[in-house]
C-alpha cells in the first residue's frame, strides 16, 4: 500500500503556487535613465499545461524516496513510478492515470489530483487521498521541473521525500530535435 502512495505521491502530488512578481531592484539612476527591462516571453497557461501533459504522457519516473521517522532521514531506496497519462478536469482539478503493481496485479488507477503553478513550475497535490480497500490516507506535494521531479509524503504516522528524473517517448524526442 505504501508503494501505491509512493506512486501517487509523485503523481498525485504537486503545488501550492501562485505566480509572483519579483519587485525590480532600483539601478539607482532616475528613472528617465534605467535601462528598459529586456522583454521575456511568458508561455500562456494553456502551453504550460500542454508541456506538463506532454511530459508525464507514457512516462517512466525513475529516482529514490527515504522515510522520515521522528525527525530524522532514512535511507534511501529505489523506486519506479509509471504514468499513463495526466489529463485537465476543470481549474486545478486533474487526474493522473497511474500504472499501478499490487499484490501480483497490475492495474491502472485514475487517481485525483490539484495541480498549481509556481510561475511556470507545476506543483501536484494529493490531499488524504485514501486507495480503494486501504484504512490510511496519504497527502503529498511533488514538483515537476525540466523532466525531473521532488518532493515530500505523508500517510498516517509516516512519510517521507523522494526526486528523480522523467523519462518517455515524447522527452527522447524532445532531446533529439535540441
Amino acid at each position: 500500500m505504501e508503494k501505491i502512495f509512493r506512486a501517487l505521491a509523485f503523481a498525485g502530488s504537486m503545488a501550492l503556487a501562485a505566480s509572483a512578481q519579483d519587485a525590480k531592484p532600483s539601478s539607482g539612476l532616475p528613472p528617465s535613465k534605467e535601462k528598459p527591462a529586456a522583454s521575456v516571453s511568458i508561455p500562456s497557461a494553456g502551453e504550460l499545461e500542454a508541456k506538463f501533459k506532454n511530459m508525464l504522457t507514457n512516462a517512466t519516473l525513475s529516482g529514490r524516496w527515504a522515510p522520515i521517522k521522528d525527525g530524522a532521514l532514512g535511507g534511501e531506496k529505489e523506486d519506479t513510478y509509471h504514468i499513463v497519462s495526466v489529463g485537465k478536469i476543470s481549474g486545478d482539478s486533474w487526474v493522473v492515470n497511474a500504472k499501478i503493481k499490487y499484490n501480483d496485479r497490475e492495474f491502472i488507477a485514475p487517481l485525483p489530483v490539484k495541480v498549481k503553478w509556481a510561475g511556470d513550475t507545476p506543483v501536484l497535490i494529493v490531499d488524504n487521498l485514501t486507495m480503494p480497500g486501504g484504512t490510511r490516507a496519504y497527502s503529498a506535494r511533488v514538483m515537476f521541473y525540466e523532466r525531473t521531479y521532488a518532493g515530500t509524503w505523508s500517510g498516517g504516522d509516516h512519510g517521507g521525500m523522494l526526486y528523480g528524473v522523467i523519462t518517455s517517448e515524447a522527452g527522447k524526442k524532445d532531446a533529439d530535435a535540441k
